[in-house]
């Protein structure tokens, strides 16, 4: 038996394939960053062929770099951002790709609201509808795109299409369905009466087979071996949802553990042996027939300070440093008890509002770009906390939690997340760990390891370690108080500039 684990981490944007040995050390990495387009406000999407091509560059690349034979690559495991649309047409060619950043059906999920479909929902999904998420932008295609509607033959999620290149299966998993709404709970299957209360009661046919998250999907072409490298056969298994394997991948596979992920999108999980049901909770996700995730999310966390970076330090910065390790050295040079703005990462907007935006407050002539950037950390800090108090109103309790994302790798960033949560919190020594995530549920799916807590035990540990400072925390819940004050004192005027621009 060969000794590697090619892990795949289909993200928003970015793409990246990473070669892992057996006890979780990366080997080679390769990524590849795509382009997002936006035909109009609120739409975001994908060019799902630039996808592919990124895709089997990354993998070629990766082999390249690992100077293996890559008939020693036992399995394949992907992972990929969840939610979202990926469609194929009725030929099994790529249609349209939407992004999980995508807030064009923000109209739809307002008269849901009205009309209580919410409700009819979460008795089937434990999940409410919302604007990116892969029902609702089904039923807005369906009703405003009809055309592109009727071409579809095929609803995925992103890693769903990437597995489907590799092998040709059809296929999903139940943490992606289960994540985005569409799957019954606990019985893990798709269900009529579901489908019907989101208005697509005729698009069963659309959705692919749900396997478990390390069952085999399929294996390897022999046309996608010629292109990449790849030894054709070589097994691929469904995959996770990408905030799961995250989770995994930073060794949280236990009952009650806690997963924060600073990425793109907040994200606030922790593993529970029965579905949390509690309204306030955003989504259930599972990862094995046993366990499931509550989950608290939304697209507020560190895509703000990439926001930042690329708009404003991109260009200019100081030579051989990267930009953002300038921002933490930026963050760290201001005093936390001193005076600060504060921000709403709100740049795609909030979980409860869509028409939500992105604001500083508080702003003085004497503060610096440090100050400015200390308030984005310590506002998209906030927003997670804001999560986890629901997590934790809804009986998910923990006291210590495993922070990764892009967010995990600044030196300071970690220490405002102990000090804002109050609760230790420990980096993951992988930086990579959605792909390591999908690495272990390859390993698992093939035998390699008898299950996800054994493959975390083979293949991850700690980095670092944060306590909270408990000196400077009397500070901090004052500034979460005003966060949340102003907040609420700007909700009306967001709901107003909003109607204003869906009238133009």
């Amino acid at each position: 038996m060969g000794n590697y684990i090619l892990g795949l981490d289909a993200g928003n944007t970015v793409i990246k394939a990473i070669i892992f040995d057996l006890s979780g050390r990366e080997l080679a990495l390769a990524a590849c960053d795509g382009r997002s387009c936006m035909p109009k406000p609120g739409h975001v999407e994908r060019d799902l062929n630039e996808l592919w091509r990124n895709a089997v560059a990354v993998i070629g690349q990766c082999i390249e770099k690992a100077c293996i034979d890559p008939g020693d690559i036992v399995a394949i495991g992907c992972a990929g951002h969840g939610n979202g649309l990926y469609a194929l047409d009725r030929d099994g060619a790529p249609l349209i790709g939407i992004q999980s950043l995508d807030t064009r059906a923000v109209g739809i999920v307002t008269e849901w609201v009205e009309q209580n479909v919410g409700d009819r929902t979460y008795g089937h999904c434990l999940q409410r509808p919302w604007a990116a998420q892969t029902p609702t932008l089904l039923a807005w295609l369906k009703r405003f795109s009809p055309e592109l509607f009727a071409r579809i033959g095929t609803v995925f999620l992103c890693k769903d299409f990437v597995v489907n290149r590799l092998t040709g299966a059809r296929s999903t998993d139940t943490s992606e369905m289960s994540g985005c709404g569409l799957l019954q709970i606990p019985d893990r299957r798709y269900d009529e009466d579901l489908l019907a209360a989101y208005g697509l009661g005729d698009c069963m046919a659309l959705l692919p087979p749900v396997l478990e998250s390390a069952d085999i999907a399929g294996r390897i072409t022999s046309e996608v071996a010629a292109l990449t490298g790849l030894r054709a056969g070589t097994p691929v298994v469904a995959g996770l949802f990408d905030v799961v394997a995250s989770a995994v991948g930073s060794g949280v596979t236990r009952t009650g553990a806690a997963s924060i992920i600073a990425g793109t999108w907040s994200i606030n999980q922790v593993i529970t042996d029965e579905p949390i049901r509690d309204p306030s909770i955003f989504m259930v996700s599972t990862f094995d027939p046993k366990r499931y995730l509550a989950i608290e999310s939304s697209a507020t966390s560190a895509a703000n300070l990439e926001w930042i970076v690329r708009e404003f330090l991109e260009h200019g910065h100081e030579p051989g440093k990267s930009p953002f390790e300038l921002c933490s050295e930026l963050v760290a040079s201001v005093d936390p008890d001193s005076d600060i703005p504060i921000y709403h990462p709100f740049l795609y907007g909030s979980q409860q509002n869509g028409s939500a935006r992105a604001g500083f407050y508080g702003i003085a002539g004497w503060h610096t770009r440090a100050h400015m950037l200390r308030a984005l950390f310590e506002g998209v800090a906030f927003e997670h906390k804001r999560h986890i108090e629901t997590l934790h109103k809804a009986g998910a309790i923990f006291d210590e939690a495993v922070l990764s994302g892009g967010g995990s790798r600044s030196e300071i960033w970690p220490q405002i997340f102990a000090d804002v949560l109050g609760v230790p919190v420990t980096v993951a020594r992988s930086r990579e760990t959605g792909a390591l995530g999908a690495a272990i549920a390859a390993g698992t799916g093939v035998g390699i390891f008898e299950d996800y807590g054994a493959g975390a035990a083979a293949m991850t540990s700690a980095a670092r370690h944060y306590t909270p400072n408990n000196a400077i925390a009397p500070a901090y819940a004052q500034r979460y108080r005003l966060y949340g004050e102003i907040n609420q004192a700007m909700t009306p005027m967001w709901e107003r500039i909003a109607i204003q621009q869906a009238c133009k």
